[in-house]
């Protein structure tokens, strides 16, 4: 199907929106509406006012890349601040966002919308996981806004245990998840094939390790090809271990020792944490409260930065 059909058919789901129709964009996931449908462009309206062209050429640009990908053109390949356009286009019947996926997708079949749907916030609400590293993750974070880590020599004590123990605890958790997600990811990612989302890429790559087969075989195979037995022969430190304590030869004659002492956890107060991560639930969950609308503005500070860094350029095109 030639663009222009397919350019066609969007300017007319788009003129056939309510006014106060909001769709949002995949990734960033900004709220906007259209304001004026034009022959060459379709003009947008952001919240705070904002208003932005999306540009005919780009659609089309667009639509060409997600040809060439074979009806599946990865979201991470978005130019900066182009989500709108991929937005725009799911209101076409044969376009779609699929950001599990991380797609645009062409597709036959009837699609999904980038549309919100006003009665579904109940269904859209975020659901808290059973992770251990997602209740640690909260306990860290509320120590960080707690004390000011900015400077850790001026902090007591046990506020510093209490940061290396939701450190260590946060690392161990993450690195855990991380190999799940990784031991997944192996099954989808080939090779040459970076795969882009929104945080970053992941490739396939391959590591070599080595060990040596039993030492029988090892000086066979090489006094066969001429190797002299004494030339790789080595001390076994475990065997030099074992005659130590035998004899009398003290440690430092055989072995350069170098003494470095550091922190190590020693133990987790488990009830404590769960008393403390409750609180936090409890709190968040009282959304009438003047410190859950803190939580909030803070949150959507914490998203306008984000979004102030990946923001439309003008002049910013699909490359």
């Amino acid at each position: 199907m030639p663009f222009s059909v397919s350019w066609s058919t969007l300017l007319e789901e788009c003129e056939e929106l309510p006014s106060d129709a909001t769709l949002v964009t995949p990734n960033t996931h900004k709220e906007f509406r259209l304001t004026d449908v034009q022959e060459q462009r379709i003009i947008i309206e952001f919240p705070d006012g904002e208003s932005q062209p999306l540009q005919r050429d780009q659609f089309q640009t667009l639509y060409q890349r997600i040809y060439e990908s074979d009806g599946e053109y990865d979201l991470g390949k978005l130019p900066v601040g182009a989500e709108p356009y991929a937005a725009v286009l799911s209101l076409h019947p044969r376009y779609e966002v699929n950001e599990d996926r991380g797609a645009i997708i062409e597709s036959e079949t009837v699609t999904t919308t980038q549309l919100i749907d006003e009665g579904s916030e109940e269904e859209s609400e975020r659901k808290e996981p059973d992770l251990d590293v997602y209740a640690d993750a909260l306990l860290l974070i509320d120590a960080l806004e707690r004390h000011e880590v900015e400077s850790l020599t001026d902090l007591e004590t046990g506020t510093l245990v209490n940061l290396y123990t939701l450190l260590s605890d946060v690392q161990r958790n993450s690195n855990n998840l991380r190999q799940d997600v990784a031991d997944v990811l192996l099954d989808r990612v080939h090779h040459d094939q970076p795969v882009h989302s929104q945080y970053g890429s992941v490739q396939r790559t391959s590591r070599r390790n080595r060990s040596l087969k039993d030492e029988e075989t090892v000086l066979e195979v090489l006094e066969d090809a001429g190797v002299d037995r004494e030339r790789v022969m080595s001390v076994d430190r475990s065997k030099v271990d074992e005659v130590l304590e035998v004899v009398t030869v003290p440690e430092s004659a055989v072995y350069d020792v170098e003494e470095r002492e550091y922190v190590r956890k020693a133990e987790v107060n488990e009830d404590t944490k769960e008393t403390r991560l409750q609180g936090l639930k409890d709190s968040l969950a009282t959304s009438d409260e003047p410190e859950a609308e803190e939580l909030r503005e803070e949150v959507e500070e914490l998203e306008d930065r984000i979004n102030e860094l990946t923001e439309f350029r003008s002049g910013q095109t699909f490359s």
